[in-house]
């Protein structure tokens, strides 16, 4: 498990089968199955890389703004270069559920290296 109080928390939980993961960013979470988590986490390496091919060439206080799209997910990178939020679009393949989850700054920042830190952990 990985928290902070007031912002976020993640929690890993395979004892409770298909949805095992979970994200929550301040008064809301949503529950996500390992494969689910897993697209997750290589979108949010595949966005970071994005940013960081521009990060160099960006001035402080320039506003940039990535999109990504790879099924189920879309993903919204907005912010500046060192602070910035991402807004995800999950669209269910098997027409169970869909939803939205917005991560402000700083909790974006944080939360993406919890995830690929969680998710690394587990090989």
């Amino acid at each position: 498990m990985a928290k902070d109080p007031k912002e976020w928390r993640l929690l890993k939980d395979f004892k409770k089968g298909k949805f095992c993961f979970l994200i929550g960013v301040n008064n809301w979470s949503i529950e996500l199955q390992k494969s689910e988590f897993y697209s997750l986490y290589l979108l949010l390496l595949k966005i970071n890389e994005q940013l960081l091919v521009i990060k160099d060439e960006l001035m402080d206080e320039e506003f940039i703004s990535l999109e990504l799209e790879q099924l189920p997910w879309f993903i919204q990178l907005e912010g500046k270069k060192n602070e910035w939020s991402l807004r995800f679009v999950f669209e269910s393949q098997d027409q169970t559920r869909s939803f939205e989850m917005y991560w402000p700054i700083p909790s974006a920042q944080n939360l993406f290296y919890e995830i690929k830190n969680m998710w690394e952990s587990m090989d």
